[in-house]
């Protein structure tokens, strides 16, 4: 495989996973799109990957977790949505670029470091029916299983069901996001009894208000998880 691989490269060789220019590694980024890419590096909030300002070697929360209570005990996320990284998850949601996945992916587990408990148990947020038909995957089932992949741990991607209308991503409108989501997820009546006595980590794409990784959180601590974190391929924050 490694000869082949080799042959395919010297004929194909890799190209960036945003643009079309040449790298040494399938997946990679090129140089321009490593700079454009705002990776979420340094001291960030310790319930959602929120950059923060400084150095701290304390656990640190950003204005927004420490406003809203989040029923998760850590979050990461490897990006700010913002720039390059924006439109890589566009990208990857909604223009059917399925080789992202890998590569976001990698980016992801790079960004976790300590986050990942004992014997994590990978669960992607699922994704409503109507948007399923339309888009015809779900994102975060694809990042899940591509971190399975990278990590080597577990993934439920059946574990959890989501109902109701597709929720508008305004997050000037936080209120009306977390009421519309509450309940909206749930247990799978036949595979969510995999949550069970689980140190669960919730995948999603993007974190916005946190609405949807709370509505999830609330749904596996339902089905009796034992701990619950969070990964985002993204965090939206206030001034992105």
């Amino acid at each position: 495989m490694g000869i082949w691989q080799s042959v395919l490269d010297a004929v194909y060789p890799p190209g960036c996973a945003l643009c079309d220019a040449e790298v040494v590694t399938a997946g990679g980024l090129c140089g321009a799109c490593w700079r454009a890419t705002p990776f979420a590096r340094g001291c960030v909030c310790d319930l959602c990957g929120t950059p923060l300002q400084g150095d701290s070697e304390e656990i640190e929360h950003c204005d927004d977790c420490l406003g809203q209570g989040r029923p998760w005990s850590r979050g990461r996320a490897a990006l700010v949505y913002r720039d390059a990284a924006r439109g890589a998850v566009l990208k990857l949601k909604h223009g059917d670029r399925l080789d992202l996945a890998m590569p976001a992916a990698r980016w992801m587990a790079a960004s976790a470091g300590s986050l990942w408990p004992e014997a994590p148990l990978l669960v992607p947020v699922p994704l409503g029916w109507r948007r399923l038909v339309t888009r015809r995957y779900n994102q975060a089932a694809l990042l899940a299983r591509a971190l399975g992949r990278t990590t080597g741990h577990p993934v439920a991607a059946r574990a959890l069901l989501r109902s109701g209308a597709p929720v508008p991503r305004d997050r000037d409108d936080r209120e009306a996001r977390f009421a519309m989501l509450e309940g909206a997820i749930r247990p799978h009546p036949r595979y969510g009894s995999v949550l069970a006595g689980r140190n669960v980590v919730l995948v999603d794409d993007v974190m916005t208000t946190g609405a949807t990784f709370a509505a999830a959180a609330e749904a596996v601590k339902q089905a009796g998880a034992a701990d619950i974190r969070v990964l985002a391929l993204a965090r939206a924050t206030r001034d992105a």
